[in-house]
Order: C-alpha cells, then structure tokens, then sequence
C-alpha cells in the first residue's frame, strides 16, 4: 500500500495543477490498482492536502498582500487587493453553494470510470477552445462579481471527477476576458478555499482513520506536494504561452484507452 500511496500522491500533484482533472485519474489509478478501500475518498481528499500546501508556498507573497489588505482596510494602496479577495469570496460561494446542494450526486460520480474517461474528453474540449481566444487584456481588480461567479460556476462544474478544475476555472477565466496570467493566479488562488473546504468535510473520517494508515496517507502527502509544487511553474509558462491544446490532446488519448480498456473487462 505505501508504493500505491506515492503513486497516487504523484498523480495527484502532477494533475491538481496540469488540467487534466486530478480527481478523475486518481479514480482511475485506483481501479486499475485495485486500491478499492471504502476511504478511497477521504484519501484523495487527503492528498489534495498536499497539492494545497504547494499552492500557499509558491504563492505566499500574493497570499500575504492579499491578508495585509484586509488588515489595513483603511490604507488606499491595498484597494486592488481587497477587490481580489471579494471576487475570490464570490467564486468561492458559488462553488461552496453548488458543491453541498448537489454533494451525493458528486460524490457517486467518484465510483464510475467510465464516466470519469468520458470526461476527461469534455476536458479537452474545453482546453482546445480556450487556446482559440483572443488575449484581452482585462485585470483581476477590475474583473467584477459577474466574471468572478462565472469562474466560480466552472470551479463548481469541476466537482465532476474527470472535469480539470485548473482548466476549467483557467478556460472560463479567458472566456470572460481575463489576461492569461491573471486567469492563472486567479484559478490557483481560488482552489485554496476549495481544498479547504473539502479537507473540512471529511475531518471527522480523518479522526476516525486506522492508526496503521497514517503512513500510507503522510507518504502521500508529501509526494502530492512535492510533486505539485514542481509542476506550478511550468503550468504558468504553458498557459502564457497559449498552448493549454496540448493538454486537450493527452486528455483524449487517456478516455479512449481508458474506455478501450473498461469495455474489454480490465
């Protein structure tokens, strides 16, 4: 299990950041490794844990700025700041809203892989076309409510395992006008909350956990974090560089072998 553990921690921070839908592989890692253990999900809950940590690391400066601004309220300087953290609230609200209204529909979704390998091709759809918009040149202060509980709409959508939550927020972010690097930081700072959240919801499963499991789940962690962090910087450069279709590409390789592979009975 502790080899199956760095694998899934892998896969997870490789794919939280890469829009490749991290949950949709990890639950086709774990059927074709046979890891079918009823906290399959607080474990992939766990991992996102990892990928977590890597976000507040390599975006800890924006993530100060953004804490100093609500402390001095009052200071002018900060104006940008606060209006980034109210668009952030705003997405995340939509999703939090989205996500507990329709929670047991999402949460079966996580036992279907043939679902998950059909959505990894809507994946790439969305990936292809986003690279088809025209830059703009709209910043994160001056998005407004509405792009922001758009983008929080896509987070929403990307419940589904198999839909990427990084390109889908990234994609509707373009969709709505945003520049390239700003609909990057956006997503990245809006998955902070989501995990969170998500971490939240299964704390009493975390409390209730095997002490003999503890080392499957650290080991996990910390692969999903090295992992992710590694991979965050490579993904800005991507998306700068209007190449996101690549990713469209591998997304519909994996769902036709995927769905090759569940119809021949593996």
């Amino acid at each position: 299990m502790l080899i199956k553990s760095i694998i899934l921690g892998i896969v997870q921070g490789l794919t939280e950041f890469l829009p490749v839908s991290s949950s949709g592989h990890l639950v086709l890692v774990e059927h074709f490794l046979k890891t079918t253990a009823d906290n399959n999900l607080t474990f992939e809950v766990f991992l996102h844990l990892g990928s977590l940590l890597a976000v507040l690391i390599f975006f800890r400066k924006d993530i100060l700025e953004l804490l100093k601004s609500l402390v001095y309220y009052k200071d002018p300087g900060y104006k940008d700041n606060r209006k980034i953290v109210l668009w952030l609230m705003i997405g995340t609200i939509i999703t939090g809203i989205i996500g507990v209204k329709f929670n047991d529909l999402f949460e079966s979704l996580f036992s279907n892989p043939l679902l998950v390998a059909c959505m990894l091709s809507i994946t790439g759809l969305i990936l292809f076309f986003s690279d088809k918009i025209k830059k703009k040149g709209v910043n994160l202060p001056e998005m407004g409510w509405k792009r922001a509980a758009i983008i929080g709409l896509g987070q929403s959508i990307a419940i589904t395992p198999g839909i990427s939550r990084s390109g889908t927020t990234i994609a509707f972010s373009l969709f709505t006008g945003l520049q390239r690097s700003q609909a990057a930081r956006f997503s990245f700072l809006l998955s902070i909350p989501a995990i969170l959240g998500a971490n939240l919801k299964e704390f009493s499963n975390f409390k209730a956990l095997d002490s003999g499991l503890f080392l499957d789940y650290i080991l996990g962690f910390l692969a999903a974090f090295i992992s992710g962090y590694l991979v965050i910087g490579f993904l800005l450069k991507i998306i700068n560089a209007a190449k996101l279709k690549i990713f469209s590409y591998y997304c519909w390789s994996i769902s036709v072998i995927t769905i090759i592979l569940l119809l021949l009975g593996f």
